[in-house]
C-alpha cells in the first residue's frame, strides 16, 4: 500500500509569519474599504481578472485576451490610482498605531495620571463648549489634527491661531457668525483656522439624516489622519468620526475618553 506524500504541507516558522502578515494586511484593507464605494470598484477589478483568465487560459479568445491583457498589465498602477485614498488611509493607520505605542511609553515615563491631567486641561474647554452647544442645538464641526497641514486646511477658511477657548468656539459656531457653517481646525494645541470647507465623503451607505456637516466630518477623516467632532444642529446629538467611521450619540464621558486618547 502506497502512502500519500504530505511533505508539501511542512511549514516553517517563516511560513507561519508570512501567513500572519498577509492576514493582517488583508484585515486592514477589509476594514478600510468596508461599507464604502471602494468595495464595488474592487469587485469590478476581480471580475475583470477572472474574465481575463477564462478568456486567455480556458477559451483562448485572442482578441478579448489582448484587450484585457492591456488592462491587466497596468493593473497595479490602476489600483494605486483608483484606491489612492484607501492606500493613504492604510499607511496612516499604521502610523497611528505607532503613535499610540509612543503615547503608552510617555505614560510609563511621565506617569499616566500626569499625562491625563495635562490632556484634561486642553480638552475641557472643548467639552464645555459642546455641552453648551448641545443644549442650544448649535451645529458645530471641529477637526483635530496632530499637525497643521497648510495644503489641506490653509486654502479655505480664516486663519485664527488662537488658544483653545470655550467662548471662542461658541462664538465661531453661533448662528449669526459668518463662518459658522465651516469647520474649526485644532492642531498643535491651538485653534488654527475657522470656517474651513472640507471634502465630503463618497460613502453612500450613511444614515439619511446625515447632512453636509456630518459628511464633511467623515470625509476629512477618510483622506487625512484627523478626527472630527460633530454637533447636530437638528438634534444636538454629538458624533465622533475617525478613519471614515462615525460613532453617533456619544456621551460626554465617552467624548472625554476619545479626546484624551487623541490628544
Amino acid at each position: 500500500m502506497e502512502f500519500l506524500d504530505f511533505s508539501f504541507l511542512k511549514m516553517t516558522v517563516i511560513d507561519v509569519v508570512d501567513i500572519l502578515l498577509v492576514a493582517i494586511i488583508i484585515y486592514y484593507i477589509y476594514n478600510l474599504i468596508r461599507g464604502t464605494i471602494a468595495v464595488n470598484i474592487f469587485i469590478g477589478f476581480i471580475l475583470i481578472y477572472v474574465l481575463y483568465f477564462v478568456a486567455s487560459k480556458m477559451l483562448h479568445m485572442k482578441l478579448l485576451s489582448g484587450i484585457l491583457n492591456s488592462f491587466v498589465s497596468v493593473g497595479l498602477i490602476a489600483l494605486i490610482i483608483v484606491f489612492q485614498q484607501e492606500f493613504r488611509r492604510f499607511l496612516l493607520s499604521i502610523g497611528k498605531n505607532i503613535s499610540l505605542r509612543n503615547k503608552l511609553w510617555m505614560k510609563l515615563v511621565f506617569g499616566k495620571e500626569e499625562v491625563e491631567k495635562n490632556n484634561l486641561a486642553k480638552i475641557k474647554p472643548i467639552i464645555d463648549a459642546c455641552k453648551s452647544m448641545k443644549q442650544t442645538r448649535t451645529g458645530a464641526l471641529i477637526v483635530f489634527s496632530k499637525y497643521f497641514d497648510q495644503d489641506v486646511f490653509g486654502n479655505t477658511g480664516e486663519f485664527v491661531d488662537a488658544r483653545i477657548s470655550k467662548r471662542l468656539i461658541e462664538s465661531i459656531f453661533q448662528k449669526h457668525s459668518p463662518i459658522h457653517d465651516g469647520a474649526v481646525v485644532i492642531a498643535e494645541n491651538r485653534i488654527k483656522t475657522a470656517g474651513c470647507i472640507l471634502p465630503l465623503t463618497e460613502n453612500d451607505k450613511l444614515p439619511p439624516q446625515f447632512g453636509l456637516r456630518h459628511r464633511a466630518g467623515i470625509g476629512i477623516t477618510e483622506t487625512s489622519e484627523c478626527t472630527a467632532l460633530i454637533v447636530s444642529e437638528e438634534t444636538g446629538e454629538i458624533s465622533y468620526a475617525q478613519q471614515g467611521k462615525v460613532k453617533m450619540n456619544i456621551s460626554f464621558t465617552e467624548l472625554e475618553r476619545l479626546l484624551n486618547k487623541d490628544f
